[in-house]
C-alpha cells in the first residue's frame, strides 16, 4: 500500500513538474513573440519616419522647382503662376490690408502711415513737419489690386500686368488714393511698360509689414524697354533703357537772379543691366546702372545755368535658403548719382563747395535681414538697413547724410490667405551737420488675400 502511495505521489510530482515546465516554455515563447512584435513595430516606425522625411524632401524640392520656374525677380518680371490654356487667361489678385500704428516719436504728418527715415524732422521746434510725440494712425493704403493676362499668339504667349495700390505719394502724399505699381506687356524677349527696374532685386525685400521698408534697398518701379536675350532656368541676363529722373539739390547756390524753374534735366535715358544666377540654395544677382544726371533752369529755355554729370552704380544682392523655409536676405549697392533708385533718402546732384559746378553725389546702401518660418502658422522677420551719402561742400547743413532702419515682427497665419501680427520699427536720420533725430513705432496689420483665374473657351 505504501509503495502504491509513493508511486502515485511520484507520478503526481512528475506531472506537476512537467506542467510547470510546459508553462515556462509557453511563457518563454510568449516573451519571444512579444519581443519580435516590439522589434517589428520599431522597424515600422523607422520606416514611417523615413517615408515622412523623404516626402518632406520631395515637397521642398517641388516648391523650389516651382519657385525657380517663375522667380519673382528674374529679369523677365513675374506674370503669375496660373497655368496657361489654349485660350486667353486672366488672373485677378490682390489683398486688403489694415494697419494700426502707434508712433512714439514723430514723422512728417504726410508720411504717418509708414516710417521713412528721411521724413523724420531733425530741427524741432522750427520745422513744419514737427509735432508732439505720440500719434495713432489707422490706414488701408497698402490695399492692392491687380490683373495678369496671357494671350497665346503665333510668336508665343503675350503677357500683361496691371496693378495699383492706394498709397498716395508726391502731390498725393498722405492720401488714400490710386497709385500705379505695374503696367507692362511682354512678348518673347521684349518687355515695355512700368515694372521693377533691372537695377533692383525685389526678392531681397524682407517679410515686413511696414509699407516703405528698408532705406538701404534699391527699390524703383520704372517705365522701361527691356530685352532679355538669356533666360535659362539657372541663368538670366537682361538689358534695358529706363525712364531718367533725378533729385537735384540747389544747396547753397543763389539762383534767384535766374527766376523760377530750377529742376532736373532728363537729357538721356538711364541704361541698366542685370545678371542673375538661380539655384536650389537661392540666388545671386549683379546689376549695373549708367545715367546722365542733369539740371536746368526751365523758365529760361536753355539761357540759364545747366549741365549734367555721369552717374554710375553697381548692386550686388542675393537670397540664401537655409533650414528648410528660412531665408537670409542681403544687398550692397554703391556708386554716384543713383539716389533716385534707392528706397529712401538722398539726392543725385548737388553743387560743389565753390558753387561753380554740380557734382554727382556718392552713396552706399545695404541691408541684412533674416526671414524665419517657425511653422506653417508663424513667421518672423528681423534685420537692419542703412543708406549713407557723402555730402558735397555746396549742400546746406540740413542735407540728408544718413538714414538707418531696423524692424522685427511676429506674424500669425491662421490660413494661407491671411496673417495678423505686430511689428516694432525704429529709424533715425542724420544731417550733414551731424544733427539727428529718431523715431520708434509699433504697427499691427491685418492682411487678407484674394484672387481667381478666368479662362476663355477658345
Amino acid at each position: 500500500m505504501r509503495r502504491d502511495l509513493r508511486t502515485m505521489a511520484f507520478v503526481l510530482c512528475a506531472s506537476a513538474l512537467a506542467a510547470l515546465q510546459a508553462r515556462a516554455d509557453e511563457r518563454s515563447e510568449l516573451e519571444a513573440l512579444r519581443a519580435e512584435v516590439r522589434e517589428e513595430r520599431a522597424a515600422l516606425a523607422q520606416e514611417r519616419a523615413a517615408l515622412a522625411e523623404q516626402r518632406q524632401r520631395v515637397d521642398e524640392a517641388l516648391e523650389r522647382l516651382e519657385a525657380r520656374a517663375a522667380p519673382p525677380a528674374a529679369p523677365t518680371p513675374p506674370v503669375g503662376q496660373a497655368a496657361k490654356s489654349s485660350g486667353a487667361t486672366l488672373d485677378v489678385y490682390g489683398f486688403i490690408q489694415a494697419d494700426g500704428i502707434y508712433d512714439f516719436n514723430r514723422v512728417d504728418p504726410d508720411w504717418s502711415a509708414t516710417l521713412r527715415p528721411s521724413k523724420i524732422p531733425v530741427e524741432c521746434p522750427g520745422s513744419p513737419t514737427c509735432g508732439n510725440d505720440g500719434e495713432t494712425t489707422l490706414s488701408v493704403r497698402q490695399t492692392r489690386f491687380g490683373v495678369r493676362g496671357w494671350v497665346p499668339t503665333s510668336m508665343g504667349d503675350l503677357t500683361t500686368r496691371f496693378e495699383f495700390d492706394l498709397f498716395g505719394v508726391g502731390a498725393d502724399a498722405g492720401q488714400t488714393t490710386f497709385r500705379l505699381r505695374h503696367a507692362y506687356g511682354q512678348l518673347g524677349d521684349f518687355l515695355a511698360g512700368q515694372t521693377w527696374s533691372l537695377f533692383m532685386d525685389p526678392d531681397v525685400f524682407p517679410n515686413t509689414i511696414d509699407y516703405w521698408g528698408p532705406p538701404g534697398m534699391v527699390f524703383l518701379r520704372n517705365p522701361q524697354i527691356r530685352w532679355t536675350p538669356v533666360h535659362q532656368e539657372d541663368l538670366s541676363f537682361a538689358l534695358a533703357v529706363e525712364m531718367p529722373g533725378a533729385a537735384v539739390d540747389q544747396g547753397k547756390a543763389d539762383l534767384s537772379q535766374f527766376g523760377d524753374g530750377f529742376t532736373s534735366w532728363n537729357h538721356y535715358p538711364d541704361v541698366t543691366a542685370q545678371l542673375r544666377w538661380n539655384e536650389d540654395w537661392g540666388h545671386v544677382q549683379f546689376a549695373t546702372l549708367f545715367r546722365w544726371v542733369g539740371y536746368q533752369m526751365r523758365s529760361l529755355d536753355g539761357d540759364g545755368p545747366d549741365g549734367y554729370q555721369l552717374g554710375a552704380a553697381a548692386n550686388l544682392s542675393g537670397v540664401f535658403n537655409v533650414f528648410g523655409g528660412d531665408r537670409i536676405l542681403w544687398q550692397v549697392a554703391g556708386g554716384q548719382g543713383f539716389a533716385n533708385y534707392m528706397n529712401d533718402g538722398g539726392v543725385d546732384l548737388a553743387p560743389n563747395e565753390s558753387l561753380t559746378r554740380a557734382l554727382a553725389v556718392s552713396g552706399l546702401g545695404w541691408l541684412l535681414y533674416y526671414d524665419r518660418q517657425w511653422n506653417e502658422r508663424w513667421t518672423s522677420s528681423i534685420g537692419f538697413s542703412e543708406h549713407r551719402q557723402w555730402n558735397t561742400g555746396g549742400q546746406t547743413d540740413d542735407a540728408f547724410r544718413l538714414g538707418r532702419y531696423a524692424s522685427a515682427n511676429v506674424l500669425f497665419h491662421p490660413t494661407s490667405e491671411m496673417f495678423v501680427g505686430p511689428e516694432l520699427i525704429w529709424g533715425d536720420r542724420h544731417d550733414k551737420d551731424s544733427h539727428s533725430a529718431d523715431d520708434l513705432r509699433m504697427q499691427v496689420s491685418f492682411h487678407y488675400d484674394f484672387g481667381g483665374t478666368i479662362r476663355s473657351s477658345r
